[in-house]
């Protein structure tokens, strides 16, 4: 019974392939989640990956259902809504999360609008994943996503800590340019990272891998190194288990991983050792 559960759905190649490819992601992903919760802005991501949809939509119009004309749509429309909202928000010197809402709004209509006139794309699968679509392909993009996002996040770790925690010292000593960098180059993993994983997850779910872990390891350890390797350790585990649960219950593997996901967040929230129902309530009784 455990094999048949467990085992043997991944002996089929479509699986083996969804699972590389997700396993990949939960490595670079959710330490990207992480630095987003600690600078406020986790739902950035969240419009991001709306963003992305109408260069994925336009990718297909010029090269099919080739993963890399649409993931190379898609990496560009993500800079592109990342970088108007914020030049919108200092031309009106208002808040950049408004002009991330009226960017990603239009973006996502745009980007249904146009998949919706493309023959060939199945839009539910484009919205929600699909383990089916992940091809030999799709499996090297992921792949490569996820080294390129471990390699840059490694190469401005220490800088991208200190301007996230400490966003005033390096302005206090005239560094203000490096936090500058340090901050584009840190959307330019996001928006990868996000564009690596619609094929499995979809556009409107790549992000859960990358924030729900990530919101979970706030309850498990008050440390970055700590919440960093919590949040790969529920992203590892909600990939192989939310892969299982979409085979098994024949759902889409984007809300399969979610629900996976979502499940570790809320008993994270309930029984976790930092923050949570649990630690409130033996604090309480200890006072």
């Amino acid at each position: 019974m455990l094999y048949t559960l467990l085992i043997d759905p991944f002996t089929l190649g479509f699986m083996r392939r969804a699972l590389a490819g997700c396993l990949a992601l939960s490595l670079a992903a959710p330490p990207l989640g992480v630095f987003l919760t600690i600078r406020r802005m986790s739902l950035t991501a969240d419009v991001l990956q709306h963003g992305i949809l109408p260069g994925v939509a336009i990718g297909a119009i010029f090269g099919g259902l080739s993963i890399w004309w649409m993931g190379a749509g898609g990496l560009l429309a993500g800079v592109v809504v990342a970088v108007l909202a914020a030049a919108i928000s200092r031309a009106t010197e208002g808040r950049e999360d408004s002009g991330f809402a009226g960017v990603y709004l239009l973006a996502l209509a745009a980007g249904v609008a146009l998949a919706t006139r493309q023959r060939g794309i199945d839009l539910a699968h484009l919205l929600f994943g699909s383990v089916l679509a992940v091809d030999n392909a799709a499996l090297v993009l992921m792949a490569s996503v996820a080294s390129l996002a471990l390699i840059g996040l490694a190469l401005i770790w220490r800088g991208l800590v200190l301007e996230s925690l400490d966003p005033l010292f390096l302005r206090a000593i005239g560094q203000g340019r490096a936090g500058v960098a340090f901050h584009a180059f840190f959307m330019l993993l996001v928006v990868l990272c996000v564009v690596g994983g619609f094929a499995a997850l979809g556009t409107l779910m790549s992000v859960g891998l990358m924030m729900l872990p990530a919101i979970a390891a706030r309850h498990w350890s008050a440390r970055l190194s700590g919440q960093v390797g919590a949040s790969v350790v529920i992203a590892l585990a909600s990939s192989t288990l939310g892969l299982l649960l979409s085979f098994h219950a024949n759902l889409p593997a984007g809300p399969a991983i979610l629900l996976v996901a979502g499940g570790v967040w809320l008993a994270s929230v309930a029984f976790g050792p930092e923050e949570s129902v649990r630690a409130r309530i033996a604090m309480r009784s200890r006072d």
